[in-house]
């Protein structure tokens, strides 16, 4: 799998993520930040930002979402969005590696 199918599978689920949260609870933060955060993945996959952006930002992502599950001990969505964000992570550079 290449790394950047692996960031755009990512990029979807952070966005859709975030219109869930502003559908159902509606959060106007958690749509404006899944917006703010995907953009420099779609432009990491664009060729315009370098590669070192998407794991920064997919790293802090998942500090961010362990520190939402280890407050509020609920699984959705800080520990689901750790647990994608920790196995992206891991794609990452497993694609890197493998050339």
């Amino acid at each position: 799998m290449s790394s950047a199918l692996v960031i755009w599978i990512y990029t979807a689920l952070l966005l859709a993520g975030g219109v869930v949260g502003f559908i159902k609870a509606g959060s106007k933060a958690s749509l404006i930040m899944s917006i703010a955060f995907a953009i420099p993945l779609a432009l990491v996959n664009l060729g315009i930002l370098p590669w070192l952006v998407a794991p920064l930002d997919i790293g802090f992502l998942f500090s961010f979402f362990t520190f939402r599950y280890a407050k509020s001990k609920k699984v959705m969505p800080g520990g689901v969005m750790a647990l994608v964000s920790l196995i992206t992570l891991g794609c990452l550079f497993w694609a890197l590696k493998a050339g």
